[in-house]
């Protein structure tokens, strides 16, 4: 093999390692939903433009999904989405996803109850205001983890 050869190789092999680097260090999202909302669909859009490699399951009983996940019934959103370890119920904003899966705290997960109104996927709107919940580990009470807006 010559020297030309070699090295048109080796920029290739390490093309194809950062190319596969760079897949996995995509994170995986699971993103359980109901067929026919729209709203979790579009959240579920914004994590996969966020670089989450989002894999959305149209299921008819959600119920079942929130109740293996261990979600409280007052913290119940629309969608349930679980990153590793992690569990995201209702349109958790991305920063809030972030925050989490970066400093990894000792919680279950975060919780946005409901369909707030601008929330990430329900219009998105920046003067949206609501509270972004954690799930505590083993029955440890929600607790206020980041308020959006005023």
């Amino acid at each position: 093999m010559n020297r030309r050869s070699f090295i048109c190789l080796a920029v290739t092999g390490l093309a194809v390692f950062a190319a596969r680097s760079a897949i996995a260090s995509q994170k995986q999202m699971d993103v359980y939903k109901d067929p026919t909302c729209g709203c979790c669909g579009a959240w579920a859009a914004a994590m996969a433009d966020a670089d989450f490699n989002v894999i959305v399951h149209d299921v008819d009983d959600l119920a079942s999904v929130k109740t293996k996940y261990g979600i409280p019934a007052g913290l119940q959103g629309c969608h349930t989405a679980v990153v590793g370890d992690y569990v995201f119920e209702g349109h958790v904003p991305l920063e809030a996803v972030e925050k989490v899966l970066s400093e990894k705290p000792s919680i279950a997960g975060l919780a946005v109850p409901g369909m707030p109104a601008g929330s990430l996927g329900m219009g998105d709107n920046p003067n949206a205001s609501y509270e972004v919940y954690s799930l505590g580990k083993q029955g440890a009470v929600p607790a206020i983890y980041m308020k959006i807006g005023a």
